[in-house]
């Protein structure tokens, strides 16, 4: 809802030429003793942007690691930003809190932020859709923009703006209420899901712990079920209907539920037909990600060709 419907959404304007990484070695940064698991991980990713509507003839989607250019420009950048900086990212700080990392977080998790900022002015992007949670790591990428184009006193690098979704609709909280939903807790729903499985996922959904019988009344601020409904529901009158009901008193939070299944279900339908198709053919799948990284390459290393440049780094032309 962050990223990939601003994602489609821009990608069928025409107006922008598009880029929509696979961040293989950053899901490395906090999985390097279980590389299978990024090996499937791959597949089912680019599926899940296949089936939402990223459009291989409209958008390069690309593999990270099959790009080498973003390693040595994640390099250059580590050159510019304190350690004291990345400390004060609140996602960052957020993240490593959440895995429950404590003392022994991974260098290499530690520093993704300045990854992303290779990620990003790789391809010299301009407008990045995003979570809200995301723009403390876009602004260490403006912030390490402006520091490379002042020392090297070239403007080669583009500060990007974040492409954002309504208020309140780019942070999905997690099945369990808690503030985000995650593979890692185990608490949310995937594309590729089953309607089985949704209506069961949808039916465990945290509500309100103090309504117990149908009869009190409700809230609906902190209940999961209606920030879904804010989120995916079209109806929005009806919606507002089901609020004042719940918190006069008089509705169950099964009746609810049953409605937010319905409405995903609508939702994720035609996404789920689309992904079993190209899942019926992966070899087609690989091949747009090996087309995509390879366009991409020429981008990036065009990119790192101009920094080693006004580093003074190519000494051999």
């Amino acid at each position: 809802m962050g990223s990939l419907k601003n994602r489609v959404a821009l990608q069928n304007t025409g107006d922008y030429d598009t880029y929509i990484m696979i961040a293989d070695m950053q899901a490395l940064t906090d999985n390097a003793r279980d590389p299978e698991k990024i090996r499937h991980s791959l597949l089912q990713v680019a599926l899940d942007y296949l089936a939402v509507g990223i459009d291989p003839a409209k958008s390069t989607i690309l593999v990270q690691s099959q790009i080498p250019a973003l390693n040595e420009l994640t390099m250059a950048y580590l050159n510019l930003v304190s350690v004291s900086r990345l400390n004060r990212n609140p996602t960052v700080k957020s993240e490593i809190k959440q895995k429950a990392f404590g003392e022994s977080v991974p260098a290499g998790f530690f520093i993704y932020p300045v990854s992303q900022a290779a990620d990003i002015t790789a391809f010299k992007a301009d407008t990045v859709p995003v979570g809200e949670d995301q723009e403390p790591m876009l602004e260490q990428t403006r912030e390490i923009v402006r520091s490379f184009n002042s020392i090297y006193q070239q403007e080669i690098l583009v500060e990007p703006e974040g492409y954002f979704p309504p208020k309140g609709q780019g942070r999905i909280p997690g099945l369990d209420g808690n503030a985000k939903m995650s593979k890692s807790l185990d608490n949310a729903i995937y594309l590729g899901d089953s309607a089985d499985d949704v209506q069961k996922k949808v039916m465990s959904m945290y509500t309100d712990p103090e309504h117990i019988h149908i009869e009190d009344p409700g809230h609906i601020e902190g209940n999961t079920v209606f920030t879904y409904l804010d989120i995916f529901a079209d109806d929005t009158d009806h919606v507002a209907e089901l609020k004042a009901q719940y918190q006069h008193g008089g509705l169950g939070d099964v009746k609810i539920k049953r409605y937010l299944n319905e409405v995903l279900q609508a939702k994720l339908q035609p996404i789920r037909e689309r992904r079993e198709q190209y899942a019926a053919n992966e070899d087609a799948v690989y091949d747009i990600l090996k087309q995509g990284s390879e366009k991409a390459n020429q981008v990036a290393a065009q990119t790192l060709r101009e920094v080693r440049h006004a580093i003074g780094i190519d000494y051999f032309g």
